[in-house]
């Protein structure tokens, strides 16, 4: 988990990008056993900032978690002892530089909700866009347009998590690159529509 990433502006001065959707981290408290876990939200989708903040309040043993407003982005943040219990993943620096692997009892978790899996995936590190391209047609160029859902992600450990479930769920998919998953399949999509859908 990360909290953003520095990138550089048009005119070469460095600047804190703001968290896209599912950056955070899980923090120790300065003056107790207890730990912080910080999800941050891009304004932009103010749905999943509510399931985000539904999600943390029904794992969260005391149910209490609050947002904090920053540029561009809200903060999800709750507090409990859990945290490293519950996401035995987390650790010191970015994802992509140390080992992702579910434990036993999170992947039962996973198999048995698949769907739910592949939608946090793709609503933190995914979209869903419409293509076009352009075709002849009885000598007239004319141009199609047409959904897909793309992933990106720079751990190859969580690619395969997320390649493993669509597999599952019977959802065809190709790897464009090392870091790009696609779904441009028509059938294939209408299933991911019916169970994702588009940020909100």
């Amino acid at each position: 988990m990360h909290t953003g990433s520095k990138v550089t502006d048009p005119k070469g001065v460095q600047v804190q990008r703001p968290p896209t959707l599912g950056d955070g981290c899980i923090s120790g408290h300065p003056r107790s056993t207890g730990y912080y876990l910080r999800i941050a939200c891009a304004n932009s989708w103010p749905g999943l900032i509510d399931a985000c903040e539904i999600a943390m309040r029904t794992i969260n043993p005391t149910g209490c978690a609050f947002r904090t407003q920053a540029q561009g982005y809200v903060s999800v943040v709750s507090y409990s002892r859990h945290w490293p219990h519950l996401f035995p993943q987390h650790g010191p620096g970015v994802k992509h530089e140390r080992r992702i692997t579910l434990e036993p009892w999170q992947q039962a978790i996973v198999d048995a909700h698949p769907w739910e899996f592949i939608r946090g995936l793709i609503h933190s590190d995914g979209c869903r866009i419409t293509n076009w391209t352009t075709r002849m047609v009885g000598g007239e160029r004319k141009r199609y347009e047409y959904p897909r859902y793309f992933f990106t992600n720079l751990s190859a450990d969580i690619i395969r998590l997320f390649t493993r479930a669509l597999d599952q769920v019977g959802v065809d998919w190709k790897q464009a690159n090392a870091r790009n998953i696609s779904v441009a399949r028509k059938a294939s999509v209408a299933f991911m529509d019916a169970h994702v859908g588009p940020k909100y």
